[in-house]
């Protein structure tokens, strides 16, 4: 084959997991997920873990990077990528075609353009100096190790600054070569839905969300031991839940800023794939869910 990984990419509520889900029972493949938030057990409603989508004519698809860490425990860009080599070997290995879907454009980007990704352990010392720092003091910290910055979720949390910091300054010591990285070849193909039809999309998908119980989802996570603080840095419906939970705001202001929200993160996502694109990472875009364009575009990709 000429290529060795298919990466479908794509919005929220695009449907990229059905198509790629397809793909792979179609074409002997196996599911990677690059979903940043999917990796956490427990969170299944709130990050769209729609496994039921894995099951294609009663056969259930083999997926990885799914339900791997608790929601207190921190997963980080080098888990990832080390997580996705040792995986991508082992179906190359055994003959199985990896097909990498997700939405989260720093993981993509990390493994399409070969990120090395310094290990990045804590040190104790290092961190208590940190953190008696203030946030304006650890944001000019960061943008001057790393002034070409464009994830910025990172400036709005100490916490997430901090590791930030510790990940450029081993970075900026580590070897420019991780040994054993494999050679990706991949083909990458895009799903893409007119702006109208992907926010119909989205709207619609957050009310089952409620309706299937993300609420109560939430309100579990946190009667198990999840700090709101947790909740609230995994963002979005999260986010907008525990601040419902703790009387913040009303149920219909929560569900309408949370809507609200996801729009917007739809259009960062697809901003983020332009910066791929412009990067040199060549996107065949895909209109709405036509399977049978995207299975002929792989074909022809193999």
């Amino acid at each position: 084959m000429s290529k060795n990984l298919i990466v479908i990419l794509g919005p929220t509520a695009s449907g990229k997991t059905r198509l790629a889900a397809r793909l792979a029972c179609d074409l002997n493949g196996e599911i990677i997920s690059a979903d940043s938030r999917q990796v956490y057990r427990h969170m299944n409603i709130g990050t769209g873990k729609d496994l039921n989508e894995f099951i294609i004519d009663g056969r259930e698809i083999p997926y990885h990077m799914i339900d791997l860490v608790e929601p207190e425990d921190e997963f980080n860009l080098f888990e990832f990528q080390n997580r996705f080599y040792s995986i991508f070997n082992a179906l190359q290995n055994k003959g199985a075609l990896p097909v990498l879907v997700g939405g989260t454009g720093l993981y993509l980007e990390s493994v399409l353009c070969g990120y090395d990704l310094p290990a990045a352990p804590i040190h104790k010392n290092q961190r208590e100096t940190l953190s008696g720092k203030t946030k304006d003091e650890l944001q000019k910290l960061l943008w001057e190790l790393k002034p070409q910055m464009h994830n910025r979720t990172d400036l709005d949390d100490p916490d997430r600054l901090i590791r930030a910091i510790e990940i450029e300054r081993a970075r900026m010591g580590a070897a420019k070569t991780r040994e054993g990285k494999p050679e990706i070849d991949a083909a990458v193909f895009g799903i893409k839905w007119e702006r109208a039809a992907l926010r119909e999309s989205i709207t619609r998908r957050l009310e089952e969300r409620l309706d299937q119980g993300m609420v109560e989802e939430v309100s579990g996570l946190h009667a198990a031991g999840l700090g709101w603080d947790r909740l609230d840095r995994f963002g979005l419906e999260y986010r907008f839940v525990s601040q419902y939970l703790r009387n913040q705001i009303p149920y219909d202001e929560m569900k309408n800023r949370l809507n609200t929200a996801i729009h917007q993160f739809a259009k960062r996502q697809e901003t983020w794939f332009r910066r791929m694109e412009k990067k040199g990472v060549v996107i065949r875009w895909i209109p709405g869910d036509d399977y049978h364009l995207l299975k002929n575009s792989v074909m022809e990709a193999l």
